[in-house]
């Protein structure tokens, strides 16, 4: 199995219509053209990986380790680094621009982000517990519940206790593409993506689908017609014209009551 990736951020959740009017809830995923900053090969590292770089940093802000492996790649300095395994590396050259067109309308893909952060939540929240009484006298409203058992006299491990919740990395599995737009540079994901709008987004072959690709419809075109209005030319009439004219319609009208 090939793998293929990208780099790209989470963008507004929408919906699309296709021409047999069907309604598809969509996440948009902004993909700049990612450069290829690093090859990692068996002979030297051990495993075989692409290194791929995202989003423009100002120099002054960049290590110098990453200013080295963008200065070897010939590009400027980038916000996010990241390593898809699993790809025909010969396929691929140092410097070299990855896009969107790399995947297809119809294709599965495996999408991971990192979930929002919650803070230090309880374990109703938390772990999706569920309360004690309320009223009649009740001391135990909210809390964790028992911690053990009487022997051995400690707390075992996988216990549901408060703690920090959010900010873990989620990969959500089997999600199609419904369009891939390179001029814009977006693609539309069906479904929702883990992470907050404007996270880092990966996006990569489906594992369990690597070669499914179904027939999309085709979505229906929004397009808005600007109207121009054309300016009106003004004819420009001479004196002499206009005097003619004036006699043209004083005989007119000396002809009507005549005839009347």
């Amino acid at each position: 199995m090939e793998m293929k990736g990208i780099l790209g951020r989470k963008g507004d959740m929408t919906q699309v219509f296709t021409e047999s009017g069907k309604l598809i809830p969509v996440t948009i995923i902004e993909v700049e053209p990612n450069v290829v900053t690093q090859i990692k090969t068996k002979e030297n590292d051990g495993y075989e990986a692409i290194q791929l770089g995202f989003g423009t940093k100002r120099e002054k802000l960049a290590t110098k380790a990453a200013t080295g492996i963008t200065t070897k790649a010939g590009t400027t300095p980038k916000r996010f680094f990241k390593e898809i395994r699993g790809v025909d590396v010969e396929k691929y050259a140092l410097g070299q621009e990855v896009n969107a067109d790399i995947f297809t309308a119809g294709e599965a893909v495996d999408v991971t982000g990192v979930t929002k952060g919650k803070g230090f939540q309880g374990v109703i929240k938390r772990h999706n517990q569920s309360r004690g009484p309320m009223g009649h006298g009740s001391h135990y409203h909210r809390r964790p519940g028992s911690m053990g058992t009487m022997r051995p006299m400690r707390v075992f491990k996988g216990k549901a206790l408060p703690g920090h919740m959010g900010c873990d990395t989620v990969t959500i599995q089997n999600l199609e593409i419904v369009k891939v737009d390179v001029e814009n540079g977006y693609i539309l994901v069906k479904g929702n993506v883990p992470g907050p709008k404007k996270s880092l987004v990966i996006i990569k072959t489906a594992v369990k689908k690597p070669n499914v690709i179904r027939e999309v419809e085709n979505l229906q075109c929004y397009t808005v017609e600007e109207v121009v209005e054309t300016p009106v030319e003004t004819a420009t009439v001479t004196t002499e014209e206009a005097d003619t004219l004036e006699t043209d319609v004083q005989q007119e009208e000396t002809q009507e009551s005549s005839e009347s």
